[in-house]
């Protein structure tokens, strides 16, 4: 017995060693680390090039609480071998290759609260965004970036199935004003950062959101702060949203209004923190040319 208990006490520390992540390995594919207590916290990382073995090799960092991943070559083999993650609480994605029914592998996911989503798929034609309802299933997800993907009305209709979410931040994406039309439906959300369509090339795109269509935020009564971005607006459609009542800040940034009606909003919307970026030259040429506005 006195043997046994022996061999035990030699062969547990080694245990524990191989399953040590391996930092001299992880520098090597350049990551850049962060750790807490002894323990890897955070990871930064640029993906291009990578094969399944470096993505096994940062699915061994079981503690990992933030992991940011830049690249154009994710894909959804390559995010299962992730799901072991089981502490991550943040994830930021800048470029993929997943499908719609990859995104079911965020689900393995349970305490993720901050997910962001730069320049999605877009390499895969059928991608749609309706695979984001899978994080539906996330219960600790408070917040969504969604920004610069060629998908479109499918991709609203599924975030506003994630009714969990508080905050949701969205631009240069494909959709309609016919898409926004699903984001009353997030009935917990606080915060929302609303962002201009990019246009479809050689057909006409009609703006994603604009005066007729900002009428959309003022049924959404648990917003308490809301940016505004790359539109041209008025006084009177900006002017809705004090209906809100939980409105406390509002942020209008490369926005063609002029700094008179925003006198007159902040006249009109006294317990509302209003900052205003007056649009630069660089800006309005922007709108004109690159956002087809």
């Amino acid at each position: 017995m006195k043997s046994l208990v022996l061999l035990l006490m030699l062969c547990f520390p080694l245990v524990l060693s191989a399953a040590e992540p391996d930092l001299a390995a992880l520098e090597k594919i350049g990551a850049k680390i962060q750790q807490r207590n002894g323990e890897i916290h955070s990871l930064n990382i640029n993906c291009d090039g990578f094969t399944d073995d470096e993505y096994r090799l940062i699915g061994q960092l079981t503690m990992l609480k933030s992991i940011a991943i830049s690249g154009k070559e994710l894909n959804d083999q390559q995010l299962e071998m992730l799901t072991g993650l089981k502490e991550l609480e943040s994830f930021m994605i800048n470029g993929s290759v997943l499908t719609d029914d990859g995104y079911r592998h965020f689900a393995s996911f349970p305490k993720l609260t901050r997910l962001s989503l730069f320049h999605p798929s877009r390499k895969i034609e059928a991608f749609n965004g309706s695979g984001l309802a899978h994080l539906k299933t996330l219960p600790a997800l408070k917040s969504l970036t969604f920004a610069g993907a060629t998908a479109g009305n499918e991709a609203y209709e599924a975030v506003a199935q994630i009714s969990q979410l508080e905050s949701f931040r969205e631009w240069h994406n494909t959709e309609t004003s016919e898409g926004l039309k699903h984001l009353p439906k997030l009935k917990n959300l606080k915060s929302i950062r609303l962002g201009q369509r990019l246009p479809n090339w050689g057909k006409e795109t009609p703006a994603s959101f604009d005066n007729e269509t900002l009428a959309i935020l003022a049924l959404m009564p648990s917003l308490e702060e809301i940016e505004l971005t790359e539109a041209r607006l008025s006084y009177d459609s900006v002017a809705q949203l004090k209906q809100l009542p939980n409105l406390k800040k509002l942020k209008i940034n490369q926005v063609d209004i002029s700094a008179e009606e925003v006198e007159k909003l902040k006249a009109a919307m006294p317990n509302v923190e209003i900052q205003f970026d007056p649009l630069t030259e660089e800006q309005a040429d922007m709108l004109t040319k690159k956002l087809k506005l």
